[in-house]
């Protein structure tokens, strides 16, 4: 498994998330935004934590390199309040373990601030990498879901939780 850290989402990381709003990158999440789409995203993620901006975090190599995003952000589910978790990793950079190992890390700060029992991430069914980050970083699939993402269009996704508390 790489080594990431995970750092506090700053002014500095716009051209960060210009370059993950590719179309590869984006391909199971609607697709990329509009230039003003990434500028709002940017601002809300430097305002956070917060109700709309969640908990941001840059993914960062050993070597100083930001290679993705990772965050948690609340919401209800089902009645429960939880948080959900989304990440996304520079191309160049995929199938490292970087996204599992980011996501693990970002399990820890959601767990440390406390009051959520559960996580859950809503990757596509189509997303055999997403999919498979979450069952690596230890979420359990709970089953397939209709998730409204981007906003307005619902897509066919999984449903996997991860206990905070444990």
């Amino acid at each position: 498994m790489s080594e990431v850290r995970i750092v506090r989402w700053s002014a500095d990381d716009l051209a960060l998330l210009q370059a993950l709003n590719s179309p590869e990158v984006r391909a199971h999440t609607g697709g990329p935004e509009t230039d003003e789409q990434v500028r709002d995203r940017h601002e809300r993620y430097v305002r956070g934590p917060g109700p709309r901006s969640g908990h941001m975090f840059a993914v960062v190599t050993p070597d100083g390199t930001k290679v993705g995003s990772v965050g948690f952000w609340p919401r209800e589910w089902h009645g429960e309040p939880v948080y959900e978790m989304g990440w996304a990793v520079l191309p160049g950079h995929q199938g490292r373990g970087l996204a599992t190992a980011a996501v693990r890390a970002v399990v820890e700060a959601a767990s440390a601030v406390g009051d959520r029992r559960n996580a859950h991430a809503y990757p596509s069914v189509d997303n055999p990498a997403s999919n498979a980050v979450c069952r690596k970083a230890g979420f359990t699939l709970l089953g397939e879901t209709e998730f409204e993402y981007p906003p307005g269009s619902l897509m066919r996704s999984n449903d996997w939780r991860i206990d905070l508390t444990g």
